[in-house]
Order: C-alpha cells, then structure tokens, then sequence
C-alpha cells in the first residue's frame, strides 16, 4: 500500500472522531496532527486499531511565551509505513494531560520522563512522579526553557579557573606522530590495503 492510501487512511480514523486543529503533511511517510486535548486518547486508540501499534515516541515541546507545552506522540504502523504524530498543547501552569498507559503501556515510561523534564502530570500512570533519569533533582525540569544552565551549574559546582591561553605540552611531538600514522593508516584503508 502506498503512503497516500496510508494518509487516507489516517484522515478516515481522525475525521470519524474530530476536526483538527491542524493538518501537515510532513513528507511521504510522516503526518502531523494537533487536536484537542480531550480528542487525544480516543484517536490514539483508533489508529492502534487501524495497525498504528507502535508508540515511537511521546515528548514535549515548551512554548513559554503561548503558556504552553506541545506534547508529541508518535506512531508507527509496520504494515503501512507511515509515521503518525499526534499533537496537543495543554496549559504550561498546570500542565495535566491524562495517561495513555490504557491504550499504549510502554507509555508509562516516556511519560515519566517528561514529567521528569517537563513537569507535565500524567493522571493515570502510577509511577509517572517516580524518578527515571533525574534521581534527587532539586529544580525546575531542565526541558523548561526558563532553566537556566549556567546558574544551576553555579550553585551546584564548585567554579574553576582557566588559564586565557591553554597549550597542550607534547614536546615529542608524539601527539602529532599518531595523528600521522593514523592518517596513513585510514589511506591505506581507502586503497584496499596499499600505500599510492
């Protein structure tokens, strides 16, 4: 099956059940779609029932000055290979955004993660609060974009001087010799084992 039969497909399960906000038309294999929050679940469930059974993907997208994040979830279907994102934009402040661990259980994972680096709650997962990759951290998420590296790095590590002018002290010039043997070497490789 081609990738336009596959994006009718796409728009018969997401007309059946909403009208997006937005329709793009990414490449031959990959399609976006914004909905409604409340529109999320139900679409989702309907194209895993279509053979889109692969969530690829679930993240976010801060967007400070509209107050909101984007969240992102991508979907794969192995049969008709076409990439399905289906987006979202919930409000930055209290940002809740159901589960959807009932329709894709390996979700509960990636929605750890941007809880983790995003704040978003996810009703639903158990275990969405509990830490993946950020143990003990102490801030605000760092996907944020009002995380500011530079003052956390400031108040969590002790500072270092740099010399202005920093020399790498290979009096040998041993450094340099390696990096000509292995040119030489990588040569010889391109010509199938010969010198030119």
């Amino acid at each position: 099956m081609s990738s336009i039969n596959n994006l009718s497909v796409v728009d018969q399960v997401i007309l059946s059940l909403t009208k997006p906000l937005l329709k793009d038309v990414i490449d031959d294999f990959q399609v976006a779609y914004e909905l409604k929050q409340t529109d999320v679940l139900n679409v989702l469930s309907a194209l895993k029932l279509k053979g889109w059974k692969q969530l690829s993907y679930l993240s976010a997208v801060d967007w400070p000055d509209e107050e909101k994040f984007e969240v992102v979830y991508i979907l794969m279907n192995w049969d008709q290979p076409l990439y399905v994102q289906i987006r979202t934009k919930i409000d930055r402040n209290h940002p809740i955004m159901p589960s959807v661990i009932s329709v894709f259980p390996g979700a509960k994972y990636y929605e750890r993660e941007a809880h983790e680096f995003f704040g978003i709650h996810f009703p639903g997962n158990p275990t969405y609060e509990k830490p993946l990759i950020l143990e003990r951290w102490d801030d605000i998420p760092p996907l944020r974009k009002d995380f500011d590296p530079s003052a956390y790095s400031a108040k969590k590590f002790p500072s270092r001087a740099y010399p202005e002018k920093f020399a790498v002290k290979d009096e040998d010039n041993k450094i340099l010799e390696k990096k000509a043997d292995k040119r030489k070497r990588a040569e010889t490789l391109r010509t199938g084992g010969t010198s030119k």
